[in-house]
């Protein structure tokens, strides 16, 4: 396979457990991904059909407890700018060894890490 060409695999779900299925959920559409059901779960389409799965949880999320996947967006500038203005309150951009990225903090507790695109060839 050349690198131009897309892998012919991809995560499928990512499940993660949320106190309050609802607000967790209308805070996943606020980031952009796209709804697709929104009751005793949340069910979520990211870029590349991967489903987000919100399933409910009698658990409190622990402080600092980090979500159970990353997200990676085109713009982290441009991102953050758009979710800044909308009192999602994005941290600074910060710099890993591979990403820059942010956090934010979904209502459940989950800290979600955001980070800047890596994706190479043809998507």
């Amino acid at each position: 396979m050349s690198r131009e060409e897309r892998p012919p695999v991809w995560i499928g779900h990512v499940l993660m457990p949320a106190p309050d299925v609802k607000r967790s959920g209308e805070f996943m559409g606020k980031l952009g991904l796209r709804e697709l059901e929104l009751g005793a779960v949340g069910i979520f389409e990211l870029r590349g059909g991967t489903h987000l799965i919100l399933l409910p949880s009698q658990e409190p999320v622990g402080e600092g407890a980090k979500a159970p996947f990353d997200l990676m967006v085109e713009d982290l500038e441009a991102t953050r700018a758009s979710w800044l203005a909308r009192g999602l309150e994005p941290s600074e951009i910060r710099e890993s060894d591979f990403h820059h990225y942010f956090t934010v903090v979904e209502p459940g507790g989950h800290e979600i890490t955001v980070n800047s695109s890596h994706v190479e060839g043809t998507v």
